[in-house]
């Protein structure tokens, strides 16, 4: 006879579905709020469940907003006929963490995956064409990830948008800032010779 209180294993399965998350962190998880007190656990839930409702997609660029466009392409000071393409939400609150970049994006929610049956028709390049032929667009930037998906869509959208004028770069790859040559990987190396620059 096993020892597992029963709802305690339902919110453990659950948690589990979550990225990262797995069997005995979701353990841990569910028996952590199991003893929380309920106006807490109240509050967590209401929470989740109230921030799915309110999150959507930007109607222009595709991120996580609360509102009908989300504060990127509100910004009139961002149309500076910059592009960056990403794969998802996430990648543009990593691009934003930077402080670096003041354009816009454009999220594909996806890269292309043959093996998986994605092709161009089932992430968002289409509304990438039409948003470049209407706005005034001088470089597209190409920041997904450098496997072998991402090169795959990378190559693609930059094969489809060198024909209409427009500059197409890719963000450069190679070796982490703190990291020991002797652990990286002969693809990360090749790409860090790829991407130097003059100093």
């Amino acid at each position: 006879m096993g020892t597992t209180v029963e709802p305690i294993a339902r919110m453990a399965s659950q948690l589990a579905r979550l990225p990262g998350i797995g069997q005995k962190s979701a353990q841990r998880l569910a028996y952590h709020i199991a003893g929380m007190p309920e106006q807490e656990v109240h509050d967590l839930a209401a929470a989740i469940w109230q921030g799915r409702k309110a999150v959507h997609y930007c109607t222009i660029c595709g991120n996580y907003t609360e509102h009908e466009v989300c504060s990127v392409c509100a910004d009139d000071d961002r149309r500076n006929g910059q592009i960056c393409v990403v794969r998802d939400p996430r990648d543009v609150a990593a691009m934003e963490r930077m402080r670096d970049y003041h354009g816009r994006y454009h999220v594909l929610m996806g890269t292309l995956s043959p093996m998986n049956g994605i092709g161009p028709e089932d992430i968002r390049i289409r509304e990438l064409l039409q948003r470049l032929s209407t706005e005034d667009v001088s470089e597209v930037i190409l920041a997904t990830n450098p496997d072998i998906e991402g090169e795959a869509t990378a190559a693609y959208i930059a094969r489809i948008i060198k024909p209409m004028g427009i500059r197409v770069t890719r963000i450069a790859h190679g070796v982490p800032v703190g990291s020991d040559l002797e652990y990286a990987d002969e693809i990360t190396l090749a790409k860090a010779m790829e991407g130097r620059r003059e100093i």
